[in-house]
C-alpha cells in the first residue's frame, strides 16, 4: 500500500478516533484505555456464555488479567508477525461482508437465476475454441465477428455451424444442443439461451472454453428432476446389420419380460445390462434433471408415469427399457436460493465479478468527497471501508477488537505458558520432583514393555533385543525391525486395564492376543510400582500442573511490568 493509500485510510482512523473519545474510559492498561462499550460487550457476552455468572467485580479482575497478556504480546510485537496480519487481514474483510453486501443486487442475481430454473431452453450455438496462444485467439474471436455478421446479413445458422463450430455433437444438426437447464452452462451463456426471442441472435458470448453465437429457440415449462432404472443393449457405431438387429431382439425380449413380470426387472438389469455400472444397483441412475442424459432417454424418461415402464428407446449408445421410479417438480425459490447464493458466491462463477463490481461502485459513491481529493485502488477503497465500518458499527468494531486481541493472547499464552510447558522436559522434571507427593495412585500399576509375537521363537528374538535397549530410538528401531512378526508397545497400567497384563501380573486367566496375527504375549522386565517412578508416569497430570504454575509466575510478572488503573466511578455504571 503506498502513501496515498495510508494517507487516505488516516483519514478515516482519524475520525474514528474522535467516535471513540466520546466512549468513557473504563480503564488504562500500560498506557492503552479501554473504553467502556468494550468492556460491557466482552462482559454481558461472558455472562451470556457462562454457567456460573460472575460479579461484576470478579469479571473486571480477569479482563485486567487479559489486557494485560495482551499488553506482553504488543510489547514482543507479536502484531507485526506476518502470519498474524495476514490473519486479521481476512477476518477482517470476511467481518466486512454483511455490511459491504447489497441485498437488492445480490437478491436480483438470485431471482434471475430463479426465474430461469422455472424454464427449459432450447438452445443454439456456434462455438469456435479458445487458444492459450494469444494471435490465436485475437483470430478466433475475429473469426466469431466474422460469422456473426455473416448472420445478421442473412447467413444460414445450420451452415455456418456445420462448417465452423467446435461443439462436434451439434454442430451437425443446426447447432442444436437441445433444451438446456440452468445452473449447466456459464452465466453469459445462460443468460442468451433463457432471454434470446426464437431465430434471435446474441452478441458474441464469451465463456472459459470459447467464443459462441447463440441463437434462441423455444422455451417450455421446467419439468424438475427424476429418478430412474434402465436395462442397457449397447449397439457399437460400427455394429453390423445383424449385430444390431440381435441387440433389437435381445431389448424386446427383455421388454416382453419385466412387463410380464415388473418385479424382474432390476434382477434382469443385473444380469442382462451393458450398463455395468448401474446394472450392479439394479438398473438404478442418479436423480437428473432434463439435458442431462442424451435423448431420446431424456424426454422418455420424463414421457412416462411413475412405475411405468417405457418401450424400448434407441439412443446414440443403444437400446433402454426405462423404468420411472420417482419425480420431483421445480424446486421452490426458498428451496433453490442457499445454492443459488453458494453458486454467485464461488469465484469461478461470472457473477461473482459482477457482485464486486456492484461493491466497488457503491463504495467509489459512499466515499465520493474522499475519491475528490485522490486517486484510489479497488483495494485501497476496500481498506477505507472497513475504517469507516471501525468507526461507526459498534458490532462490527467489537468483534474485530475481540478477534484481534484473542489471536494475541493465544499466540501469547503458547509461547510463556503450553509450548513452553510441553517442550520444557527439564523444567517438568524439576516440578514433578519437588511435588512428588501431589502425584498418588490408589491401585499399583505395572509398568514394562508388552509384546505380542507370531510365534516362540520370533519372542525370544524379541526378548534377546530389548536387552540392547537403552534409549528411545533403540526402541523404536525394535519395533521397525520385527514389523510384521511382533508388536511392542510400552505399558504403565492398573489392574482390570488390559486382560493380557491381568494374566501375567494378577493372576487373571489367560487370554489369546489382541492381535489375531499372534500367538504370544508377554511383559519384558514388567515393574510393579505403587507411586509413579518417574515425571513420565504421570506427565499429563504434571504438564496440566506445570502449565497452572507458569500461568500464574507470568500473570504475577505482568502485574508487576505494566500499570493499570481502573476507573471505578466508570466501572459501577456498567450494568
Amino acid at each position: 500500500m503506498n502513501r496515498k493509500h495510508i494517507a487516505a485510510i488516516a483519514l478515516v482512523t482519524a475520525s474514528a478516533i474522535g467516535a471513540l473519545a466520546k466512549d468513557e474510559v473504563i480503564m488504562t492498561v500500560n498506557g492503552v484505555d479501554v473504553p467502556r462499550s468494550e468492556f460491557e460487550y466482552l462482559y454481558h457476552k461472558n455472562q451470556q456464555q457462562q454457567v456460573d455468572s460472575q460479579s461484576l467485580e470478579e469479571y473486571a479482575e480477569m479482563f485486567k488479567i487479559y489486557k494485560l497478556k495482551v499488553a506482553d504480546a504488543l510489547s514482543q510485537k507479536l502484531d507485526t508477525m506476518s502470519s498474524f496480519q495476514n490473519e486479521m487481514a481476512q477476518y477482517k474483510s470476511d467481518l466486512a461482508v454483511p455490511y459491504m453486501t447489497d441485498s437488492l443486487f445480490l437478491n436480483s442475481l438470485v431471482k434471475e437465476a430463479y426465474d430461469m430454473s422455472r424454464e427449459e431452453a432450447e438452445a443454439f450455438h456456434i462455438m469456435l475454441a479458445k487458444s492459450p496462444n494469444d494471435m490465436e485467439m485475437t483470430a478466433a474471436r475475429n473469426q466469431a465477428d466474422s460469422i456473426l455478421n455473416v448472420l445478421k446479413n442473412g447467413g444460414d445458422f445450420a451452415e455456418l455451424a456445420a462448417k465452423y463450430s467446435v461443439d462436434r455433437a451439434s454442430s451437425n444438426v443446426g447447432g442444436r444442443m437441445g433444451y438446456i437447464v440452468s445452473g449447466r452452462f456459464p452465466y453469459a451463456f445462460e443468460k442468451a439461451a433463457f432471454t434470446l426471442k426464437p431465430g434471435e441472435y446474441s452478441e458474441i458470448v464469451e465463456s472459459p472454453q470459447g467464443f459462441h453465437i447463440l441463437k434462441g429457440g423455444q422455451k417450455r415449462p421446467a419439468r424438475g428432476t427424476v429418478l430412474v432404472e434402465h436395462i442397457m443393449k449397447m449397439v457399437p457405431p460400427t455394429a453390423t446389420a445383424e449385430q444390431q438387429a440381435a441387440a433389437k431382439a435381445s431389448i424386446d425380449s427383455i421388454y416382453n419380460a419385466v412387463v410380464a413380470n415388473p418385479e424382474k426387472f432390476e434382477d434382469l438389469a443385473r444380469e442382462l445390462s451393458d450398463d455395468k455400472g448401474s446394472g450392479r444397483q439394479g438398473g438404478k441412475l442418479s436423480w437428473f434433471g432434463a439435458g442431462m442424459m442424451v435423448e431420446p432417454f431424456d424426454s422418455a424418461s420424463f414421457a412416462i408415469q411413475v412405475n411405468e415402464i417405457s418401450k424400448p428407446v434407441r439412443s446414440q449408445y443403444g437400446w433402454h427399457v426405462i423404468r420411472k421410479l420417482d419425480a420431483k417438480g421445480p424446486a421452490k425459490l426458498e428451496e433453490m436460493k442457499p445454492m443459488l447464493l453458494k453458486r454467485i458466491a464461488n469465484p469461478q462463477d461470472e457473477r461473482y465479478d459482477l457482485v464486486e463490481k456492484n461493491l466497488i461502485n457503491n463504495l467509489r459513491k459512499k466515499h465520493k468527497k474522499l475519491l475528490q481529493k485522490q486517486y484510489l485502488d479497488d483495494a485501497a477503497l476496500k481498506e477505507v471501508e472497513y475504517e469507516w465500518l471501525y468507526a461507526n458499527e459498534p458490532d462490527y468494531r467489537n468483534l474485530l477488537n475481540e478477534y484481534r486481541e484473542g489471536s494475541l493472547l493465544y499466540e501469547a499464552s503458547l509461547r510463556e505458558v503450553w509450548d513452553k510447558a510441553a517442550k520444557d522436559n527439564d523444567g517438568l522434571n524439576n516440578y514433578f520432583n519437588a511435588h512428588r507427593g501431589d502425584y498418588t495412585w490408589t491401585k499399583p500399576h505395572v509398568k514394562g514393555i508388552l509384546v505380542q509375537a507370531a510365534n516362540d521363537s520370533i519372542a525370544d528374538a524379541v526378548r534377546e533385543t530389548l536387552k540392547g535397549v537403552n534409549s528411545d530410538d533403540d526402541f523404536k528401531a525394535a519395533r521397525k525391525q520385527f514389523v510384521g512378526k511382533a508388536s511392542m508397545d510400552r505399558i504403565l497400567m492398573e489392574q482390570g486395564q488390559n486382560a493380557m497384563v491381568d494374566n501375567i501380573m494378577f493372576g487373571g486367566d489367560p487370554v489369546t492376543p489382541s492381535n489375531k496375527k499372534y500367538t504370544v504375549y508377554f511383559l519384558y522386565d514388567p515393574t510393579m510400582l505403587t507411586a509413579p517412578e518417574t515425571m513420565t508416569d504421570v506427565k499429563s497430570l504434571v504438564t496440566s500442573d506445570y502449565q497452572n504454575q507458569l500461568e500464574t509466575d507470568w500473570v504475577e510478572k505482568l502485574k508487576a511490568r505494566y500499570p493499570v488503573k481502573v476507573n471505578e466511578k466508570v466501572l459501577k455504571k456498567v450494568k
